[in-house]
């Protein structure tokens, strides 16, 4: 059984799509989730600056984007259902939704042109952001940063909680963190998957309601608790929800355990979920696509993983 995983925010480097451009389809395909997500995806992903694509409103597409290239080379949508599920970490979930068929990639990269210009909006209202909690005891963990008046924003098991809320909040944390933890402030521009980004629901709620999403063709898991999701309809009610709700990884991946997984492939840009996994999924292999280079290994583990 193979699980097809998303990777969220914070995934990115600087130029990381210059050498998929080499691909014969890519350069066309990335032309029309550019228009689609009204960025210059390209761009974004050859030329620009670290600060640039930090940017919610440039990050999120680039990241969607850049997941469904992985998956049209890779040839993802050809897969048999039957042995295959996918799951996505924050705006990753919108790169899984497309790849299990829910949307077409220029309807997801319409969605997260929203859903990335109404965080970046909340994110902007008010000095907010989001710090790792790495190693303690998670129920200690997750007491100590509701203590400080932050939220649990992703549970991604193997000893990692992501806290989320006022930058007062979070050097308070940092100052005074949990007993054998570290807090590591993260590269990104607000407190998302909080009630700071309240804001950028009512535009995302309203879009969803013009798409016309088909059912999964693949079990596809919601990261709000791990579930499988069969209705097209409910996934983008989840996603909506989501922006406001904690990432629950850690029961993703103890979803894909129970249903028997036994191998994880990242799609670009890869390397976090399979990290998290190396800690949250012993002795699962995992594989990460990072460069056109991974593609012959990716074929080989998706052909032994599918069998």
């Amino acid at each position: 059984m193979l699980a097809i995983v998303c990777p969220g925010q914070g995934s990115q480097t600087p130029g990381f799509l210059a050498p998929w451009r080499e691909l014969e389809g890519v350069p066309s395909l990335l032309d029309r989730l550019s228009a689609a997500a009204g960025v210059d995806l390209t761009a974004h992903g050859t030329v620009s600056d670290e600060e640039t694509i930090k940017d919610t409103a440039v990050a999120q597409p680039l990241i969607v984007a850049a997941g469904l290239v992985a998956a049209d080379v890779l040839g993802l949508d050809a897969l048999a259902p039957d042995h295959v599920l996918a799951a996505g970490h924050s705006v990753g979930e919108i790169t899984a939704a497309a790849v299990a068929g829910v949307l077409s990639p220029e309807d997801a990269l319409a969605l997260v042109r929203v859903r990335a210009t109404g965080m970046a909006e909340a994110a902007a209202a008010s000095p907010t952001g989001m710090a790792a909690v790495v190693g303690g005891d998670q129920d200690e963990v997750l007491a100590a940063v509701e203590a400080a008046g932050l939220t649990s924003a992703n549970v991604n098991g193997g000893g990692q909680i992501v806290a989320a809320g006022t930058q007062d909040a979070l050097d308070a944390l940092g100052a005074q963190p949990p007993a054998r933890a570290r807090v590591i402030p993260l590269k990104v521009a607000g407190a998302f998957h909080t009630e700071h980004m309240r804001p950028a629901v009512d535009a995302l709620a309203a879009h969803v309601t013009g798409l016309s999403p088909a059912d999964p063709r693949l079990t596809l898991l919601s990261n709000r608790e791990g579930a499988a999701v069969a209705s097209g309809t409910e996934v983008l009610e989840r996603i909506v929800n989501q922006v406001t709700r904690p990432v629950r990884w850690d029961l993703c991946m103890e979803a894909m355990a129970e249903r028997g997984v036994t191998g994880i492939l990242e799609v670009l840009p890869g390397g976090t979920l399979a990290g998290l996994a190396k800690r949250g999924l012993k002795g699962v292999p995992s594989l990460a696509v990072k460069a056109p280079e991974d593609l012959d290994a990716a074929r080989a583990f998706i052909a032994e993983h599918t069998a």
